[in-house]
């Protein structure tokens, strides 16, 4: 069986990529795409895949100003060739479950969150002294398009998982999808 991975960007170890880092675990063999890769950002579990980046890494100055690359995001995402893959899991909170699924092929998404910025935390990014007037004023354009694209792209996801069930219960309100939760891998030791 051959597994592709997906994952928003690789930037940094952050939750998301510790979701994927088990992911790389369980699928030692899996492809990894991403919308861009900084090299030497993510563990080396994740490192040692075969990572394919998205038309986005040409972008000269993506690696810091990925998040500027939003409105382009899921054109970017729908033109990876995942065909030859069986199974596609996605690990998304923004566009990665929006990849085009090979006629045949499973696509399950692990779900961090829909996309906050252009659902219920909207001004949290966009909102007056978060962004510049010209940022959000495109923003508040581009805002029911992206809110469009999100739920048409759930069509090519077979299942969602969500990381908690307030993930859950917001894949519920703004997808109309069940979502069964499986918490992410956690160093509960951190905490006292």
């Amino acid at each position: 069986m051959k597994v592709a991975l997906i994952h928003d960007w690789l930037t940094g170890m952050r939750g998301g990529e510790k979701v994927l880092e088990v992911l790389c675990r369980v699928f030692p063999e899996a492809d990894v795409y991403t919308l861009v890769h900084v090299p030497g950002s993510v563990s080396k579990t994740i490192e040692s895949h075969r990572i394919v980046p998205s038309v986005l890494q040409k972008f000269p100055g993506i690696e810091k100003r990925y998040r500027h690359a939003l409105p382009l995001m899921p054109w970017a995402v729908r033109r990876f060739d995942l065909s030859g893959h069986d199974l596609i899991i996605s690990s998304s909170h923004c566009v990665a479950k929006g990849v085009r699924r090979p006629p045949n092929a499973l696509h399950i998404c692990y779900c961090h969150s829909p996309m906050r910025y252009i659902w219920d935390q909207f001004d949290d990014y966009f909102g007056p002294g978060r962004a510049s007037g010209p940022v959000r004023a495109a923003m508040s354009l581009l805002r029911r398009p992206l809110q469009r694209w999100d739920i048409a792209s759930n069509s090519g996801v077979d299942a969602f998982i969500a990381n908690s069930h307030n993930v859950a219960s917001r894949i519920k309100r703004f997808y109309n999808r069940e979502a069964d939760v499986i918490h992410p891998p956690v160093d509960l030791s951190r905490f006292p």
